[in-house]
């Protein structure tokens, strides 16, 4: 399964529940964005993003979310979350999940999500700090190491 997630820095893994499926007996739709949810809270802590907001004010807020269902998913299954970042702009990042089914070994959707930068207390997007783009850059450049077997 690891050649699935190759290049997916942060990874975790989410037990499917059985109340997470619909009268069309697979997961619903919107479970999918929770599961991105919960990759890229665990991708923001590695960051230390939430320490840059308590210091200085500054932390991520979802501008954009989209995702491609590829396969259902059911209950019973546990599925893995990929999440790696592409795109970093002076303000924002987008950041690209997957999801795969550990029962199926398939990838069961892919999507993004674009963060700004946000400056809360004066309500308006703030460029992104100096730390926490570096961080970034030593996630992802981790990543590269590992998809080469180093």
């Amino acid at each position: 399964m690891s050649e699935l997630l190759a290049g997916f820095p942060v990874t975790i893994e989410i037990p499917v529940a059985w109340g997470e499926m619909d009268a069309f007996q697979h997961v619903n739709n919107i479970v999918y964005f929770r599961y991105f949810e919960s990759g890229r809270i665990a991708y923001l802590e590695q960051m230390g993003m939430m320490e840059a907001m308590a210091a200085h004010g500054v932390g991520p807020i979802l501008a954009s979310a989209s995702c491609k269902f590829k396969f259902p998913l059911t209950y019973p299954d546990r599925v893995l979350v990929g999440v790696r970042v592409g795109e970093i702009g002076e303000d924002r990042f987008v950041m690209h999940y997957r999801i795969v089914s550990t029962r199926h070994h398939r990838i069961a959707a892919e999507g993004e999500g674009v963060i700004v930068s946000y400056d809360y207390q004066n309500q308006r997007k703030a460029v992104l700090p100096a730390a926490v783009r570096a961080r970034i850059e030593e996630i992802e450049a981790g990543a590269v190491q590992d998809t080469q077997g180093t």
